[in-house]
């Protein structure tokens, strides 16, 4: 992909109908004007940069609003998530990540997810089948994903963005009313101009369409004073960035430009889990190696402390990008096959935004050292470490990707994604089925019967971990 950048007066004008964009917005053009000198350097920066490929994409095209400030904290203790989309949710894939995340790595919180992605499917169709399909379920917390297909996959015009703008206004209202909090999420990016695009539609103008519908989304969030997840910018930034560090062949949105692998997910989940508020704090365990004593932080219980020798039980997980062979539910990375340069890792995905670093921080901090160099090992991996860089502290699971967690987190994955499958079949086979016509609450109340094995093996596979952190000077 090409990135190209202009100097003309109109940089970042967005081919949207802007004034009643503008007109809900005015109270952040300052930051505006900020966000543009940014965009404008970004451009001049990534120009030189990026000349292979055959998709050109101008910058200077867009008008990226700023998004809204986030709140603090958005979840709540036994929240109930409903996470709404078209077929990028229904791959169950950002989806799973999230689910998997706040199952392990907050189970404080005790949150409960159910997936409604439905391939295919506009804001309006989404509308149209929310009461039945989702409220009945009372989520008190619900994440959108709409405007790829809202898109017409065509240069935008002020109609694609009249109907996108009143359908996930009524979404919105419609969650409001019911006491569900609202995460709106943007439409993300897209790769290339996608084989069923309209006869019109360019990778360059289809872009600045879901930039334009992006934008509508901010107005919405404001105006209905909701949380916004801002999909379109991370995605598009790491595309652009995957393309620098990985080369051109690298299908961040996926091989038909819409859909991603792993490593597009990634960044899809971790712009909700942003917009979520999760704070990302897994554990701290500080060690002081003169006296050989070891306290851990809530969630994390240490066993014992002998000889640089610590055994630790954690009752939370981090987030395991991969897992071992055999313990790998579908396509889910496994160590030591799982290539960074692949489009198709999590790892990925997670080096091209703050993943670990916002969201999945489990720091092991050593103080008192009087050896320049300590080697760490956690299960069965080992690596050197400087005294100052355990004193200032290490990201564990940035440095062993592949650690003793790998093998329970597999099988909660295992259990969740299973879960996932289910409730698309629920959905969409069950709830819109021939019996569902004539007896919806039978088919109900007997998918929810089902429904609950699969909650239970998730519970059931949930356990605490126990390991050994050994830190021997060199």
């Amino acid at each position: 992909m090409k990135i190209a950048s202009k100097t003309s007066t109109n940089l970042l004008t967005c081919h949207a109908s802007q004034n009643a964009i503008e007109s809900s917005v005015k109270m952040m053009r300052s930051k505006r004007r900020v966000l543009t000198v940014v965009l404008f350097a970004f451009a001049l920066v990534l120009e030189p940069m990026l000349g292979q490929g055959q998709n050109t994409l101008d910058l200077g095209a867009f008008h990226l609003l700023p998004a809204p400030e986030r709140a603090e904290v958005l979840l709540k203790s036994n929240d109930r998530l409903a996470i709404c989309g078209d077929s990028i949710t229904e791959q169950k894939m950002y989806s799973r990540i999230i689910e998997d995340y706040l199952t392990m790595c907050v189970p404080d919180l005790n949150v409960s997810v159910r997936q409604y992605g439905w391939a295919g499917e506009w804001a309006p169709q989404f509308l149209a089948r929310m009461t039945n399909d989702c409220l009945r379920f009372q989520p008190t917390i619900a994440t959108t994903s709409y405007g790829m297909n809202d898109c017409s996959y065509r240069p935008y015009e002020d109609s694609i963005g009249q109907n996108y703008r009143k359908s996930s206004t009524a979404i919105v209202e419609a969650f409001k009313a019911h006491g569900t909090r609202v995460i709106l999420g943007s439409p993300g990016c897209v790769g290339k101009r996608p084989p069923w695009a309209k006869p019109d539609g360019t990778f360059e103008n289809i872009s600045v369409n879901l930039c334009a519908l992006r934008n509508i989304d901010i107005a919405i969030a404001n105006q209905e004073q909701v949380q916004f997840a801002d999909v379109f910018w991370p995605m598009l930034n790491a595309m652009i960035t995957s393309d620098e560090k990985y080369g051109t062949n690298y299908g961040f949105v996926g091989a038909d430009g819409v859909h991603p692998h792993w490593a597009g997910h990634t960044v899809m989940a971790y712009a909700y889990l942003k917009a979520m508020g999760i704070k990302g704090e897994i554990g701290t365990f500080t060690v002081n190696l003169k006296t050989g004593k070891l306290t851990v932080s809530e969630g994390h219980e240490v066993i014992s402390a002998k000889d640089d020798v610590f055994v630790i039980k954690s009752y939370r997980y981090p987030f395991c990008p991969c897992v071992g062979g055999g313990q790998a539910y579908g396509e889910y990375p496994i160590c030591g096959q799982d290539d960074l340069q692949d489009d198709n890792s999590i790892r990925s995905g997670m080096s091209l935004v703050p993943f670990n670093q916002d969201l999945n921080r489990l720091i092991l901090v050593a103080k008192q050292g009087k050896a320049a160099f300590y080697l760490v090992s956690w299960g069965n991996q080992s690596k050197l470490f400087l005294k100052d860089q355990l004193a200032q502290g290490v990201n564990l699971v940035t440095e062993f990707p592949c650690n003793p967690f790998g093998e329970a987190f597999a099988r909660v994955d295992a259990a969740v994604a299973a879960k996932q499958v289910y409730e698309t079949k629920q959905i969409k086979e069950l709830f819109h089925g021939q019996e569902a016509a004539t007896n919806m609450e039978a088919v109900v109340n007997s998918s929810e019967y089902e429904h609950e094995k699969f909650v239970t093996k998730i519970k059931d596979a949930f356990a605490p971990v126990t390991y050994t952190i050994k830190i021997d000077p060199q």
